[in-house]
């Protein structure tokens, strides 16, 4: 470009990948005539990213020229793409990625934190004693993987050492997670542990904080309630727990 004039394409182009990074709205007023200039007609690659905060050392990718991820549409393939994917750190270290568990026609979808060394090694979500607890809980309200329930977790590859979860990881993995909720389409989802519930409901609180009432998320009915790894280490949050399923169970139920 050579006449200075601001690329409109270019313009909103960034505009989507600042909203597809969750940045707020751009401000000109802060940049003096050169720099918003600059900005806008793109003087090379580096002059529009610059523009841009970082989100740490992820890997991600986008699926064009700097257009925003959208992942497929449909089920089976959104399934294939994601077992391939490398938009962030994790994808280095896995054993494989740990997409789901139960029916996608379930009436209900769990939705975790991240794999652990189990889920790592199988492939599955909640599996071990985590998992067998969680099993016993939705048996509790007459629900079961097999055929009422979906599960999966914001992350989809494990965290090394079982860490907790980076924003950058889980801002670049939401997306998988937000299609399936489109397209699984359950009746109510539930939330087990901090992150999920933090990021499904849009709240930055703690658990003990959010848990016990029904939210929305993008109109399906959302409950939280503490992640049964959690339960494991503190069997005082099982009566909590129980209150959080019976108001799931009430929803499913139109009480």
């Amino acid at each position: 470009m050579t006449s200075g004039r601001p690329d409109p394409a270019l313009v909103a182009r960034l505009l989507r990948q600042r909203r597809e990074f969750g940045h707020g709205p751009l401000t000109l007023e802060t940049l003096d005539r050169s720099q918003a200039l600059s900005l806008a007609a793109g003087r090379g690659r580096a002059s529009a990213s610059e523009a841009l905060p970082t989100t740490g050392d992820s890997t991600r990718e986008s699926d064009d020229a700097g257009g925003p991820f959208a992942p497929p549409g449909e089920y089976d393939a959104l399934r294939e793409a994601a077992l391939v994917c490398t938009r962030c750190r994790l994808a280095k270290g896995r054993t494989q990625v740990v997409f789901s568990d139960g029916s996608p026609d379930a009436r209900v979808m769990v939705v975790g934190e991240a794999p652990g060394a189990n889920e790592d090694r199988t492939g599955l979500p909640f599996v071990g004693r985590a998992g067998k607890l969680l099993d016993l809980l939705l048996a509790s309200v007459s629900l079961s993987r097999r055929d009422s329930v979906y599960i999966c977790n914001v992350l989809k590859c494990r965290p090394p050492g079982n860490r907790d979860p980076r924003s950058d990881e889980i801002e670049a993995c939401s997306p998988w997670l937000h299609r399936q909720i489109e397209l699984v389409e359950p009746e109510v989802i539930l939330a087990v542990g901090t992150f999920s519930a933090q990021l499904l409901t849009g709240r930055n609180m703690a658990l003990g904080k959010l848990r016990g009432e029904v939210y929305s998320y993008r109109g399906t009915p959302l409950v939280v309630t503490y992640h049964p790894a959690a339960l494991l280490r503190n069997a005082g949050w099982t009566r909590s727990t129980w209150s959080d399923l019976q108001l799931l169970r009430g929803v499913l139920d139109g009480s």
